[in-house]
């Protein structure tokens, strides 16, 4: 009965698919027709040069292969709506740059209206994107009501299991139904009204009886051996099995799915993406240095001279820091304090007599930070990133925080998300300490463009002073 339902489902599925490619090829055609009715009034696609009428069967047709095989069709269910306009937006633009090259390898490039080509590919942008956006949210509405609803079995239930429940009981338009947990151990959290299985013989008995079309499994690492007899245990039922690593006991700096020698890896603690978005990021540090140093060329040259004019000694302050990966370099300060000799790092103090005067302006308007622009420049550190520690500090703390040395994956930075938030100054205690590497991490775990400019803007406006900074 299970196996005769399924089959109903995929042939349904099938020809859902079937109606839905025909769509967008006609979506893609018609667009194109009446785009030239716009701009070609006189006759529309029959007056304009042949290669418009051309591209427009050309590009329809195209569809068919290009769609499917960017995974347009997949079910979309439980996944971000942004993520699949992203990817339609990507497929039809392949498929528009596939049809302009076969324009150019047929000397007709020169013969296409450019205004016709951009307003129709931004009339197909809108049509496809829109369209699927409106269904997702529409799908969504319908799941909310228990429609259309996937019956769920969560095979082992601890914290990442209970994570999967409250997550499909939050999420109802995603279209799932919890309808039995496997579980061979007492546990408070488990939910009621939701039958509890404790047998992996009632597992198989509940899954062919009660219909369940996906069954996730939520198993600790250490389980893997009965992942696998899972996996075997249903290799001839037309169910969906899904393995949800359980990376959220890894307290590490993040995760990410990739290929390594031909094979699927799963990166525990790798830092941020270093492909596109990091080029963006490294980028605008040395734009933006550029543009600091231009700008702000007569306060340093008055600093520099204020600096040399108020002790005896060089006018910038050079120290040994740890950049990205632990690679050494020497950061940049205007010197704040008088020459003197020091046996290991020793913190500044309030009221210290090794500062000087203008040097205590410096330190508590961070001044004396400035010189640090030309080190972005240099690459080794960033406009954001973890406020870099003297080498001692990170001797005796690694040994005292969990996860501290994770904050030199990253780039260190003039300002930062610890900062902004009034972690600034002397850390004295262990706790200071800890509550700075915490904000770190989080940096590093949810950095994007946009949070580099929020902390920027920030402390442009807030964050050259505060109480912590003498």
């Amino acid at each position: 009965m299970a196996t005769a339902s399924a089959q109903a489902i995929v042939e349904r599925q099938t020809a859902l698919q079937l109606l839905y490619r025909g769509s967008d090829a006609l979506t893609v055609g018609i667009c194109g027709i009446l785009v030239g009715e716009f701009w070609f009034p006189e006759g529309g696609l029959a007056s304009a040069a042949p290669i418009h009428g051309f591209l427009t069967a050309f590009c329809a047709v195209a569809t068919l292969i290009v769609f499917p095989a960017c995974g347009l069709y997949e079910s979309w269910r439980g996944r971000s709506r942004a993520a699949l306009g992203l990817r339609t937006l990507a497929a039809w633009s392949l498929v528009a740059v596939s049809g302009l090259v076969l324009a150019y390898l047929m000397h007709q490039i020169g013969a296409v209206s450019r205004l016709w080509s951009t307003s129709w590919f931004g009339a197909v942008s809108v049509a496809l994107v829109g369209s699927r956006l409106v269904l997702y949210q529409l799908l969504g509405n319908v799941r909310q009501q228990g429609i259309n609803a996937k019956r769920v079995l969560i095979f082992g239930y601890g914290p990442l299991g209970n994570e999967m429940y409250r997550r499909v009981q939050r999420i109802r338009e995603a279209g799932y139904h919890v309808v039995g947990i496997y579980c061979d151990h007492e546990d408070d959290t488990l939910p009621s009204g939701v039958p509890i299985l404790r047998e992996m013989s009632d597992v198989t008995r509940f899954v062919r009886s009660q219909d369940v079309r996906e069954i996730w499994l939520t198993l600790p690492m250490a389980a893997c051996r009965d992942l696998c007899d899972v996996v075997y245990q249903f290799r001839n039922d037309l169910v969906d099995i899904r393995w949800v690593p359980d990376i959220m006991s890894v307290e590490l700096l993040g995760h990410r799915f990739s290929e390594f020698l031909g094979l699927p890896v799963i990166d525990l603690n790798s830092p941020p993406d270093s492909r596109i978005t990091g080029l963006l990021k490294a980028s605008f540090d040395r734009v933006f240095a550029a543009v600091a140093l231009l700008g702000m060329s007569p306060l340093l040259i008055a600093i520099a001279i204020g600096v040399k004019l108020s002790s005896p000694g060089p006018v910038l302050f050079r120290q040994k820091r740890l950049g990205i990966d632990g690679k050494p370099f020497d950061v940049f300060k205007f010197r704040t304090m008088v020459v003197h000799q020091d046996r290991g790092v020793t913190q500044a103090v309030r009221n210290d007599p090794r500062v000087t005067r203008i040097g205590a302006f410096l330190r508590r308007t961070s001044l004396d930070e400035l010189p640090q622009f030309f080190n972005v420049l240099r690459g080794e550190m960033s406009v954001v990133g973890p406020r870099p520690h003297a080498l001692e500090h990170n001797e005796i703390y690694k040994e005292l925080i969990d996860r501290y040395m994770l904050r030199h994956r990253v780039k260190p930075g003039i300002t930062g998300w610890a900062q902004i938030n009034g972690l600034r100054g002397q850390t004295d205690t262990v706790e200071k300490m800890r509550a700075r590497i915490e904000f770190d991490i989080y940096y590093i775990r949810n950095w994007s463009f946009q949070l580099d400019l929020r902390i920027i803007a920030r402390t442009a406006l807030h964050g050259w002073t505060g109480k912590s900074a003498f």
